[in-house]
């Protein structure tokens, strides 16, 4: 008779004893020779040494179903032990699986170009409307590299600009009038890594979300870093953020530039960085357009009928300028 005390890292354990401790009973009754005593994330169990060590693989063969899907089931837990088998992944291109166990997968020819060139550079520009999925995409893309221990952490950050509207003073310490500027990379997060886990995550700063200004004079590496709402950065700010780059570290920055919210006259430091770094080695620029769009119906419409009102008015502008300088 042996003892052993096996530790459950990397998810939450209630998700692996089940709701009530439902699936660990089932463990149990599958180990009828073995003691197995739970507590939070530390499996206590006595017994043969022979089944000791069945026991102990199929335990990491679960913690890593676990792991990949954010979900298991009484099926799962049957075959694995039973069969030996983890369950075979039939869905092609999943980046990872939400916490219901939903594939998260580019659904857009130019979404898959973003995968891509996240694989293949360090680098990555996403640029295209409200709705195409940049940046859910690109968390998920984080938290996949972080799962499979290719970083060491998530840094995510938001220019903190107003969009259109004066907010004033808002109360509370710093993380509490910062937070409405990040909540939608908040919600990414929620949907991808349990709620436990996740609190975990950020208590232990494994994943940490900041606005721009708190960027300067780090060096970010080990890690998947994200801008999001880069039209949103000023010259100085962007140019700022993509020199932290440090070692074994990938940067996405995604940003919609028919919504900048600068002051009128001011140029989105996101533009001349696309323009500016676009035939740099290493550094990818992915473009989309309406149709990646993957919200409702409604927001494609709604997106194809202001760049069309938009291109109108320039056309309008540009002939007025060609028709003032020739009357001159």
């Amino acid at each position: 008779m042996i003892e052993k005390h096996i530790v459950i890292e990397d998810i939450d354990p209630v998700m692996l004893y089940g709701a009530g401790n439902a699936y660990l009973q089932i463990i149990k009754a599958l180990y009828p020779k073995l003691r197995i005593v739970a507590r939070d994330n530390v499996m206590r169990v006595l017994g043969d040494e022979e089944q000791m060590a069945d026991f102990e693989e199929n335990i990491e063969k679960l913690r890593r179903h676990v792991l990949k899907y954010n979900s298991i089931s009484e099926e799962d837990i049957i075959d694995i032990i039973k069969g030996g088998k983890a369950k075979e992944d039939t869905t092609k291109g999943v980046v990872v699986y939400n916490i219901s166990g939903k594939p998260i997968k580019s659904r857009s020819e130019n979404q898959q170009k973003l995968i891509d060139a996240y694989e293949r550079t360090d680098m990555v520009f996403a640029i295209g409307p409200a709705g195409t999925g940049k940046t859910y995409l690109s968390i998920a893309l984080a938290v996949k590299a972080l799962k499979e221990k290719r970083a060491k952490k998530i840094i995510l950050s938001r220019p903190a600009v107003e969009a259109g509207e004066k907010l004033g003073f808002l109360p509370g310490d710093m993380k509490d009038k910062i937070d409405p500027y990040l909540q939608p990379l908040y919600d990414a997060l929620e949907d991808m890594l349990p709620a436990v886990k996740l609190q975990d995550m950020m208590e232990k700063r494994i994943i940490q979300i900041a606005p721009l200004a708190f960027m300067r004079g780090r060096t970010l590496s080990d890690a998947v870093v994200i801008l999001d709402e880069a039209q949103n950065t000023t010259t100085a700010q962007i140019r700022m953020f993509l020199t932290r780059m440090g070692w074994n570290t990938k940067m996405i920055i995604t940003g919609d530039l028919t919504q900048v919210d600068l002051p009128k006259g001011m140029t989105s430091g996101l533009r001349e960085a696309v323009s500016v770094l676009k035939d740099v080695e290493g550094i990818s620029i992915v473009n989309m357009d309406e149709r990646d769009i993957v919200r409702h119906k409604l927001v494609t419409r709604i997106v194809k009928t202001f760049s069309l009102a938009d291109n109108s008015v320039n056309k309008q502008t540009s002939d007025k300028q060609t028709s003032d300088k020739q009357t001159s």
